[in-house]
């Protein structure tokens, strides 16, 4: 069986309680429309000459490749938050660069770490950066919570 490599991609949040941390997990994939997938995390690498796409309802049950950051909190009154960064390369040829990061702080500094490294992680591969786009949220915990941040990678 081939892999086909993905074409598009588009940025998802989500965040929610639950009655156990992989209740919450679910929850936040509910709010972030993408519950009804299997998500097949991998590393961070944008294809060559991917391009963004709104939002899309996939079909139910299909294997999707995912970069994702999320973070799951039992303590309430915690503040936790997840982020991604999509570092697009100026040269289309070449592969982008994306990152994940989750923390127990404001989404604020998660977005801007976040943001800071996709830049360096780029300028490792000696690559200029055309655009970044990201995307972040934050929750406050009440009894279990979970924040979750991704890149959906879609043909």
């Amino acid at each position: 069986m081939i892999i086909k490599t993905p074409s598009t991609f588009f940025l998802v949040t989500g965040c929610a309680e639950g009655f156990m941390p992989l209740n919450a997990f679910d929850n936040t994939l509910r709010d972030a429309g993408i519950a009804d997938l299997n998500l097949i995390r991998l590393s961070s690498i944008l294809p060559p000459c991917a391009k963004e796409i709104e939002y899309t309802k996939l079909p139910y049950g299909a294997l999707v490749p995912t970069a994702y950051a999320e973070i799951t909190n039992q303590t309430p009154e915690n503040i936790i938050s997840a982020a991604v960064a999509v570092a697009i390369p100026e040269d289309p040829t070449y592969p982008g660069l994306i990152m994940e990061y989750s923390a127990i702080q404001r989404m604020s500094l998660t977005h801007k770490t976040v943001i800071e490294m996709a830049k360096r992680g780029m300028e490792t591969r000696g690559r200029e950066i055309k655009q970044i786009r990201s995307i972040a949220i934050e929750h406050t915990i009440k009894n279990c919570g979970c924040a979750f941040a991704a890149v959906i990678l879609w043909d």
